[in-house]
């Protein structure tokens, strides 16, 4: 799995939208505090929209919503970077329905941002016991089987996910890294190939493929491949290491402490 598509799944937010529901008269304020909550969320005034959603709670601290509710207040928090906050937002929404997907995915999703990759696991579990071919949950239980070393069981995971989509780029980018770390290069670098003919302007499979020809003793290949990822993403700092890398390998070693300057 590469740097960016677990970038993009771990910043993916998720706000139920409570309008969607017809509330009854009596908890008409309770709605409008909710309605006037979104309003505030789409103007990005984060800390206004968490207080009124809990003016929400505290005036019905009973109303069957108010595990939705729970859950935005912990989207916002996890935006605010309060994650301890957000993920015990999302254990009381979670508290009233137990079972909803897209709480369990957005605790797991704060948890791994946490460093808390045991407990992301088993809520991605309880996804998947309820709904095997959830693709972000097969993509990020995949990915921390390979934290764990657990090859066989990554495998299984990224396969399953390539059942449900035969191009899946996050799958079969951590096939490769995995066909990487088993020493299967070859294998490795023709679902590089394959991927960098789909998306030829992707850095990180460039980066990618040149780690494995470093493996494969192929130096050049590998600054070829460095070269072009530089050349779409000047800023890369994986591409600078990398290559400072291989030209420390190689005896340049002037070469080598510019290329990790620039990292």
């Amino acid at each position: 799995m590469g740097i960016t598509e677990l970038n993009e799944t771990i910043k993916k937010t998720l706000f139920i939208f409570l309008v969607c529901f017809s509330f009854p008269t009596s908890a008409q304020t309770y709605g409008e505090l909710s309605e006037q909550a979104l309003q505030y969320i789409e103007k990005d005034s984060l800390k206004q929209a968490e207080l009124l959603f809990q003016q929400a709670l505290a005036m019905e601290p009973t109303n069957s919503h108010n595990a939705l509710i729970f859950s935005n207040i912990g989207t916002l928090q996890r935006q605010m970077q309060r994650l301890d906050e957000a993920a015990e937002s999302y254990t009381y929404a979670l508290n009233l329905i137990p079972y909803s997907i897209p709480i369990l995915l957005n605790r797991a999703t704060v948890y791994m941002e946490q460093g808390f990759s045991n407990r992301a696991y088993i809520d991605y579990c309880q996804v998947l016991d309820r709904d095997k071919k959830n693709m972000e949950a097969l993509l990020m239980r995949a990915y921390i089987y390979m934290i764990r070393r657990d090859y066989n069981a990554a495998r299984i995971d990224y396969n399953r996910l390539l059942e449900v989509d035969s191009l899946h780029y996050g799958a079969r980018l951590g096939l490769a890294t995995l066909n990487q770390r088993e020493e299967k290069f070859r294998e490795a670098v023709d679902i590089l190939e394959g991927l960098i003919a789909e998306y030829p302007t992707e850095t990180e499979l460039y980066v990618a493929r040149a780690e494995v020809e470093q493996n494969m003793n192929l130096p050049d290949l590998a600054l070829t491949d460095i070269d072009r990822a530089i050349l779409l993403n000047p800023l890369s700092a994986e591409a600078f290491l990398l290559r400072g890398k291989i030209n420390l390998a190689g005896k340049k070693k002037k070469t080598a402490k510019k290329d990790f300057k620039k990292a």
